[in-house]
Order: structure tokens, then sequence, then C-alpha cells
């Protein structure tokens, strides 16, 4: 192993234990030659290594900050339901139902669900708590045609279970948009954004096995709280 690796190791386990707290800096990079007994360029290394896998963030004049390691990991690529995910979320997880209705989509809604004027869609609003704190925002519109007999209780507890376990439908997979927003007043009456003015958006389109799309979201999360995390594979050029 490098120097610079076994650098990197020493410090990402002190902040993995806490001996240095998400926020604070880390000694400079001087201080740090003196202690690990290494050039500048391999302590550089060390820090680009922590900047790179999500411990650390250099800001010029400040040093490097820790970050807060202990985000919940949201996958970006995988189609999973909040109460299949809740299991890794926190030991109090709740959804709160903000809205509910069944009403004629406008334009928008119509080309998004490719619905016709007669068509419905259910209208759902759901604030998710995690460990008492108000995160994620969910406005969902359904389309009604699919689910004629969904109910307020069904959509508290998930619309994944619902539509899988009560009507046998498959979900195949979404189509996900992921944006760093300014928060709304919408955002503000309903999350918990402490100091944050702005959110991470995730709009989806969700479709079934045969490729009806039958579920469009707006999803906003406090930015502090999730990391969102994928997996990449480099396809080789023949």
């Amino acid at each position: 192993m490098s120097k610079y690796q076994d650098i990197y190791n020493q410090i990402r386990g002190d902040i993995e234990r806490g001996e240095y707290k998400a926020g604070s800096t880390l000694p400079g990079e001087f201080f740090l030659m003196e202690q690990y007994n290494v050039s500048r360029d391999t302590v550089r290394k060390a820090l680009g290594l922590l900047a790179a896998n999500g411990y650390i963030q250099k800001s010029r004049g400040v040093g490097s900050i820790v970050l807060d390691i202990n985000r919940i990991e949201f996958p970006v690529s995988g189609l999973v339901s909040f109460k299949e995910l809740a299991p890794v979320l926190g030991d109090h997880v709740e959804t709160r139902v903000i809205a509910f209705e069944k009403m004629h989509p406008d334009e928008r809604i119509k080309k998004e669900l490719e619905l016709n004027d007669e068509d419905w869609v259910w209208l759902i609003q759901r604030v998710r708590k995690v460990d008492g704190e108000a995160v994620i925002l969910d406005t969902d519109f359904l389309n009604a045609q699919i689910a004629p007999g969904l109910t307020e209780e069904q959509a508290k507890d998930s619309l994944f279970a619902y539509l899988e376990g009560d009507l046998g439908l498959k979900i195949a997979y979404a189509e996900k948009e992921i944006t760093c927003q300014a928060a709304t007043n919408m955002d503000r009456r309903w999350l918990d954004l402490k100091d944050n003015n702005m959110v991470v958006s995730v709009v989806s389109h969700t479709y079934l096995e045969d490729t009806r799309v039958f579920q469009y979201t707006s999803s906003r999360h406090r930015p502090d709280k999730f990391r969102f995390k994928d997996f990449a594979r480099r396809i080789q050029k023949a």
C-alpha cells in the first residue's frame, strides 16, 4: 500500500469514528506533513482521495471540511418504494398524506402521463419523516384508469405494494431527472429545511411492463440528509 493510501485510511477511520465531526476542518497540509513525515504531494494525494470518496470538501481559504458521512443513501438507478427503503432510513420513519384527490389532469399532466381529456388522475402528496424530521415531499400523479380503487390508506402505506400486490401489475422501469433547485414556499411549509435554501428535486416517470407510464412524481429532498448513489460500468469500445 502506498503512503498516501495509508494516510487516507487513517484519516478516513478518524472521520468514521467521529474524531473529526461533520463541519469541522482537518489539520492543515503542513501539520499533516509533519504528523505523517511525508511530502506535501503525498498529503495532497491523500486529501484528494478523501474528497473523491465523499469524506471532505476542499475549500480555498478554509481548508478540508469534513462532510456528513451519515447521509441516507438513496439509489438513483434502482426502482424501490419509500416503504422498501424504510429499514435503512432510520428507526422512526413516517408518511403523512397531505393531499389525496381524484381529478381531471391539466394539460401538463396529460402530456406527462399520455392521457386524454376525459381521463382521471389521483393527486397524492405525502410528507416523509425520518427520525421526526420532514425531509421528503412527494407529489404524485397516478393514472386513475390503472388504479381505480386506490384509497388514502393504501397511498399512505405504499403505492407499489398496492399496484403489485393488490392489482397484480408489474412495474418495470423509471426515467429520472435530478436537479438542485431553490426551495419553494411549499417546500418551506412542509419540510424541516433548517438552514437549507435549496432542495434536491427528483422528477420521475414510472412505467409498467407493457411500457404504459402510470405515475409522474416530483420528489423534493432536504439536501443535507441524502446522498444519491448510482453504479456505472464503462462499455469497452470494440
